[in-house]
């Protein structure tokens, strides 16, 4: 499918949604924390969410079954793939017409400053000392050639090579004539200056002359040698590739009003206000934040490929896990909320073992992807006690293949940490500054 029908798809569902909220485009952006314009553009097709929080807002206000949220969230994955793809083929075209520019100016540059002395010749044989000639012949600078002798040089190249070829015949006729000496006027019913190029060592014992079509084993022709013509290789390349992608965000919370908790090696005063949706990476990476008391990854699993991918089991892997740093906690915002979408997944990492099992309900794995039907997957991760750096492990099959993908935060495990009996402080809608609210001591809710 072409990255143009799959943005027109999602803009589509998003058109057929507001139209039965009845809610103007106004009042509509209004409530889904958007602008008039831009939600304008995502249902005309002439844009796309840049994250899946603006989606999901859209889709609360608009009332929407699970199903139609999760149709909706598919569909928005495979637009969002789509721009990219689009966005990287177009920084592809213009970086190869810039570089075949470059190379167009660069041929011309050396044509300009390296074209060949023609040397002397009749076209270049001295004028009358004050002639037009003469004048016209003097170069105007060090590097510049005269247009005009060009073809006196190509004359002159030509008369040299047809000299060369002359040379080579009669080097050759000579050499044939030595080594034919002493055998008569004729041999054969053929005159002594005959040449043949090619033939058999005739019945008279005189040696042929070398042919000018070679042997098999010689042909320049055959591209494959003759002792591993018909070899086929020993296996597949692309069949060792991985058939299925994972995308992950780090900080994907069921409302965007509300970004979770934090642990922080800094005090208030030098913590900046908190922010919401696809600016929390920054915010966290700039403050050296942890994630506190829980954390919520989205899993975004697609196929690369036609056949279909299974996902056969999701398990959690403990890198290392230690007592909580003694930092400063943070409440992103206050006012947190949201249900429980679809493919939702939970784990407790103060546990020995820990695993991940279906929240409220939820079916569990297996589940099938492909280039057209992705999922998005979200685990919910729980601590109390510890600081624990983990990761995940999904497995796979497809077409009697079977794989594990380890999935973590871009490189590096994820890092979440319990923050009990920290100095707990937060940043209210609307204030200026962040408030001290009390020794964390509910860190058991989950």
């Amino acid at each position: 499918m072409k990255a143009a029908e799959e943005i027109a798809e999602f803009a589509a569902l998003m058109r057929a949604l507001k139209q039965r909220s009845g809610l103007s485009y106004e009042a509509l952006a209004k409530r889904a924390h958007m602008s008039t314009s831009t939600l304008h553009r995502y249902c005309k097709g002439e844009g796309v969410p840049g994250d899946n929080a603006a989606v999901a807002r859209f889709a609360r206000v608009c009332r929407a079954t699970p199903e139609e949220l999760g149709e909706l969230h598919r569909r928005w994955v495979l637009a969002d793939a789509a721009r990219e793809r689009a966005r990287r083929a177009a920084a592809d075209t213009d970086r190869v017409s810039a570089d075949r520019d470059s190379a167009d100016r660069d041929s011309a540059d050396r044509s300009a400053t390296t074209t060949p002395d023609p040397g002397p010749g009749p076209a270049s044989r001295p004028a009358a000392p004050g002639s037009a000639a003469e004048a016209s012949s003097r170069p105007s600078g060090p590097a510049r050639r005269t247009p005009a002798l060009l073809p006196a040089a190509r004359r002159r190249w030509a008369l040299i090579a047809a000299g060369t070829a002359a040379v080579v015949a009669v080097t050759t006729a000579l050499t044939l004539d030595l080594k034919g000496a002493g055998r008569g006027p004729a041999e054969n019913g053929r005159p002594a200056d005959a040449v043949t190029s090619s033939g058999p060592r005739s019945a008279a014992g005189s040696p042929a002359l070398p042919s000018a079509r070679p042997s098999p084993s010689q042909d320049p022709s055959a591209t494959t040698p003759p002792a591993t013509a018909g070899a086929t290789p020993s296996s597949d390349p692309g069949r060792d590739a991985v058939p299925l992608t994972v995308s992950t965000r780090t900080y994907a919370w069921e409302d965007p009003q509300c970004e979770g908790k934090y642990l922080i090696a800094r005090p208030p005063a030098e913590v900046s206000p908190p922010v919401m949706g696809q600016d929390v990476p920054g915010w966290v990476k700039a403050h050296g934040a942890v994630a506190a008391d829980g954390q919520r990854v989205a899993l975004t699993v697609q196929g690369t490929g036609d056949d279909t991918v299974v996902i056969e089991s999701l398990h959690v892997r403990v890198v290392d896990s230690s007592a909580p740093p003694a930092w400063y906690a943070y409440l992103g915002s206050s006012g947190c909320g949201g249900g429980v979408e679809t493919r939702s997944f939970a784990t407790d990492l103060d546990a020995p073992h820990p695993v991940i099992v279906p929240r409220a309900g939820q079916r569990g794995v297996p589940y099938k992807v492909s280039r057209s039907d992705p999922e998005v997957l979200y685990v919910t991760a729980r601590v109390r006690a510890h600081d624990v750096k983990w990761y995940v492990e999904l497995q796979w099959s497809s077409g009697g293949r079977q794989g594990t993908v380890r999935i973590d935060d871009h490189g590096k495990p994820f890092r979440t940490s319990g923050s009990r009996g920290r100095p707990l402080h937060e940043y209210l809608v609307g204030g200026t500054e962040w408030l001290r609210v009390a020794d964390n001591t509910d860190a058991d809710t989950p």
